[in-house]
């Protein structure tokens, strides 16, 4: 299917995302598996996550969605027939049968409609299922964003972000539990973590993760300056300071 979702640099992220498995190991550890479930990963990328979460299934299976089509096709190489992996946008998202569990891994920051994505999830789950995720939360790299903000002021790149307030979503625990029950979720539990994270290749982090959206709006000829000039602007080592937003839910 097509998606609305953007392209990443599959190949890339892979390589640099050590940050992301990290996140992911906590996460594991909230989801507490018998192992013979099924699970959805929400936003599985290109399956290196993936991984980690069929490690903890070896009677169960999962079904891993991305709407990028490149983060597909590298989940698929990777994953082989060891899971099933889709590609829809999660807000569109229907499962051919409902699943035991949820997971998700730095990826709900990227959608604007909370609402609609918990409702897809809600939908997604048998009753009694779990959703276990993170991603970032209000004050996610705020500092750094603001350094960034002020290079995409600059000339000459200043006419190509006018008016543009980019795709993130950084909500709030309280926000979001109300949104997880209005969708229908029960036994609710959200909280803010920060985690500062200092990237071992901080160029190719910047670019593939941080300043992607950034990216693909600059012209081709700009895109390496501007990744540079954010780069010095923000001093070394460089620090992002991430905050994690949790969650923990329920389908009755």
């Amino acid at each position: 299917m097509t998606s609305a979702t953007p392209d990443w640099d599959a190949r890339t992220y892979h390589r640099v995302s050590a940050p992301h498995q990290e996140w992911a190991d906590a996460l594991l550890d909230r989801l507490d598996l018998r192992g013979d479930e099924t699970v959805l990963d929400a936003g599985c990328g290109s399956g290196r996550v993936t991984l980690k979460l069929l490690e903890r299934l070896p009677r169960g299976r999962v079904i891993a969605v991305d709407g990028a089509p490149s983060m597909v096709a590298a989940a698929r190489e990777l994953l082989g027939e060891r899971a099933t992996v889709l590609q829809s946008d999660l807000v569109q998202l229907t499962l051919g049968a409902p699943v035991d569990a949820a997971f998700s891994s730095a990826v709900f920051h990227w959608i604007a409609d909370h609402d609609a994505l918990f409702a897809r999830l809600h939908a997604a789950l048998l009753p009694g299922g779990r959703l276990v995720a993170q991603c970032g939360g209000a004050g996610n790299i705020a500092a750094f964003r603001r350094g960034s903000d002020r290079v995409a002021a600059r000339a000459p790149y200043a006419a190509h972000f006018d008016g543009w307030d980019g795709p993130w979503h950084y909500a709030s625990a309280e926000q979001t539990a109300e949104r997880l029950r209005r969708a229908g979720f029960e036994h609710v539990r959200t909280w803010l973590q920060p985690w500062d994270v200092t990237p071992p290749e901080p160029e190719q982090f910047l670019r593939t993760v941080c300043l992607h959206p950034h990216v693909e709006r600059l012209p081709a000829e700009l895109r390496d300056r501007f990744v540079a000039d954010v780069l010095a602007a923000a001093g070394g080592p460089l620090v992002l300071d991430y905050v994690r937003l949790n969650i923990d839910a329920r389908r009755p």
